[in-house]
């Protein structure tokens, strides 16, 4: 409750009010104490100040009863005891119901809550996945082949399509970012398979949250912003990781502002040793840094968790209100830690804050705030108000109601794929693809076309061989034609000339004969009748032998 202009928390031993000045809300603060202390009611009672000064707030609900702060509280009589016992009636007291909105990661109990795999960065991821510091070098290079190739890591196929690709180039990205480790990367993917399986590839994807929404008031009241946790605390990891990047991204978005009158806007992170367990160097340095700085931009966080000591000292040493529950000591370094907490406050003289801490009942805390002037306030016990919204959890019909009827449901309702690197990769794939399947049946084309014109080749060879042959055979042929026509005429010119020779020797031997028989018995009738046959004859057989030698001849 607000009270003289302060973010009244509760009383102190003397019923005096013990308040948080708002224009130092901003510097942070710290509620620590074991289970079952009181925390819880500690912060509820914070953040309902907080929305009715119209300061927007965020807290994870991780046990199921923050979300009761959407009804209004119920009356009881230990309730009355308490509103008497502070003078709560006088101030103003009465149930409400808190402006609220309700969201998980898992879409199951709120809206759906989402960011991109780029906007979580590969810091916050490598913790989320579990890897060592050469898997979260290999996830970094990705990032930047990712930027440097305008690829968008919107969810988990994306990041995984991405690796593939970086490992089946990885020797075209050797030189210019460095070896890249096959077996990195398998490790990488499997960690995404086993966080997909966990349920956290629906926490990627768009649509993003945009903070803007959550810097919202309702009648002048500053929404208080729930996040469902009571699935998401079992995955460590995941719950510190987002809250980290939450704070993060408010810190990127916000503008600086300096010291106002008033935080713009609250953060409780509960549940904050889960945050440092096994954190790296980097992260914590990382951390250290935003909480530093993010007063400068109107924002105020305060980390819930059971023993101060879970908070490392250079974070422990930004949250100037603390609000500290009972602690247990049952061992010497339970004690160690309890004399540790009494000392991180400035001493009261009236009390002993060590035995007190040990002390404490539910409700009660030690608390000390910044005053007016910056200086840490003395340690003072406490006695917390009680919220004024329902104390308990609602039910699920309740839960869906609020849901529904908030005006940012149907904006993120329904997840969208948009163009990203695994739509781009694919497409690369498919394209590469294509054209391998285009170099390959054009080479088939060729190894064809060569097949053909060799096969052509044989076929117009041998079909020229053929053609010799014919050629040749036909040549033959001929040639043999010619011979036996030429043999043939020959036979007939010698027929026709043994015909000649033997008219000639027919007609020759007649007039040879006559010839020789008158020149025989001329040169016989010199010798008488008896000499002129004879000569006749004689001479009729010479002329015939002198033509026949001539037509020998």
């Amino acid at each position: 409750m607000l009270r003289d202009n302060k973010i009244w928390i509760g009383n102190n031993a003397a019923g005096e009010p013990v308040s948080i000045v708002p224009k130092m809300a901003n510097r942070h603060g710290l509620v620590a104490g074991a289970t079952g202390t009181g925390k819880t009611v500690t912060l509820k009672v914070m953040a309902e100040t907080f929305s009715d000064m119209g300061i927007p707030v965020f807290m994870a609900d991780v046990k199921g009863d923050i979300a009761g702060m959407c009804l209004a509280g119920v009356d009881s009589e230990d309730m009355q005891e308490r509103i008497a016992r502070f003078g709560l009636a006088e101030h103003g007291f009465m149930y409400q119901a808190y402006p609220t909105c309700l969201w998980d990661i898992y879409g199951q109990k709120g809206i759906q809550l989402r960011t991109t795999v780029s906007e979580m960065g590969p810091l916050l991821l490598s913790r989320i996945l579990d890897l060592n510091d050469l898997q979260s070098d290999i996830l970094t290079i990705v990032f930047k082949i990712a930027d440097d190739n305008g690829l968008l890591l919107t969810d988990t196929k994306d990041l995984k399509a991405m690796l593939a690709w970086v490992d089946e180039h990885s020797s075209e990205f050797q030189v210019e970012y460095g070896k890249i480790s096959s077996a990195s990367i398998g490790v990488i993917t499997r960690a995404i398979v086993a966080l997909e399986t966990a349920g956290g590839d629906v926490f990627f994807g768009e649509p993003a949250l945009s903070l803007t929404d959550w810097l919202a008031q309702e009648a002048g009241r500053g929404v208080i912003n729930i996040l469902d946790s009571s699935s998401l605390i079992n995955n460590g990891r995941l719950y510190s990781t987002f809250l980290l990047w939450l704070l993060s991204e408010l810190f990127e978005m916000m503008p600086e502002v300096g010291d106002l009158d008033q935080p713009k806007m609250i953060f409780f992170f509960d549940e904050a040793h889960l945050l440092f367990n096994d954190a790296p160097k980097a992260l914590l340095e990382k951390i250290e840094q935003v909480v530093k700085l993010i007063r400068s931009k109107g924002v105020g966080v305060y980390f819930c968790t059971q023993n101060p000591r879970d908070i490392p000292d250079g974070v422990l040493a930004q949250l100037n209100n603390k609000i500290e529950h009972g602690l247990r000591a049952y061992t010497p370094a339970d004690q160690k830690a309890v004399r540790a907490a009494a000392d991180s406050f400035r001493e009261n003289p009236a009390f002993d804050t060590y035995e007190t801490i040990l002390n404490l009942g539910t409700g009660e805390a030690v608390v000390s705030f910044l005053g007016e002037d910056g200086i840490p306030g003395v340690a003072e016990k406490t006695f917390i108000l009680p919220p004024r919204s329902f104390m308990g959890g609602i039910s699920d019909e309740q839960r869906d109601q609020k849901i529904k009827a908030s005006i940012l449901y149907s904006k993120y309702a329904n997840a969208v794929d948009p163009d990203s690197a695994y739509e781009v990769l694919m497409r690369k794939g498919i394209e590469a693809a294509q054209e391998a399947e285009a170099q390959a049946a054009q080479a088939a084309a060729a190894e064809e076309a060569a097949k053909a014109e060799q096969a052509a080749a044989k076929e117009a060879e041998k079909a020229e061989l053929a053609a010799q042959k014919a050629a040749e055979k036909e040549a033959a042929a001929a040639a043999k034609e010619a011979a036996k026509a030429e043999a043939a005429a020959q036979k007939a010119a010698e027929r026709e000339e043994k015909a000649r020779k033997k008219e000639i020797a027919k007609v020759g031997n007649s007039v040879m004969g006559t010839v020789g028989r008158e020149v025989g018995k001329t040169l016989g009738s010199n010798f008488g009748k008896f000499g002129k046959t004879l000569g006749g004859n004689l001479g009729a057989q010479l002329g015939r032998g002198i033509l026949n030698t001539l037509i020998k001849k």
